[in-house]
């Protein structure tokens, strides 16, 4: 499977195993705009206390565990035809 093709809920079942008793949520959603993507934050509670982990979606569709990389600026020269 692709990691475009996974998802989030694939990515929180797999980091936070959630269960009936011990359910996962969405504490936090923000959607910076168009280019810069979609951040989630989901808890659960564990007998040690509440795991969050934060989500960043990419521009290929995937979910991570980190952001995705800054576009920089470019620079591009072409030869003209004479």
């Amino acid at each position: 499977m692709y990691a475009a093709e996974k998802s989030l809920r694939w990515i929180v079942d797999k980091w936070l195993a959630p269960t009936p008793a011990m359910p996962a949520r969405v504490t936090r959603l923000c959607r910076a705009g168009s280019r810069r993507g979609c951040v989630v934050c989901v808890e659960t509670s564990r007998p040690g206390g509440v795991l969050s982990i934060v989500f960043f979606r990419h521009d290929d569709g995937s979910w991570n565990v980190f952001p995705p990389v800054a576009e920089r600026p470019a620079m591009n020269g072409y030869r003209r035809a004479a």
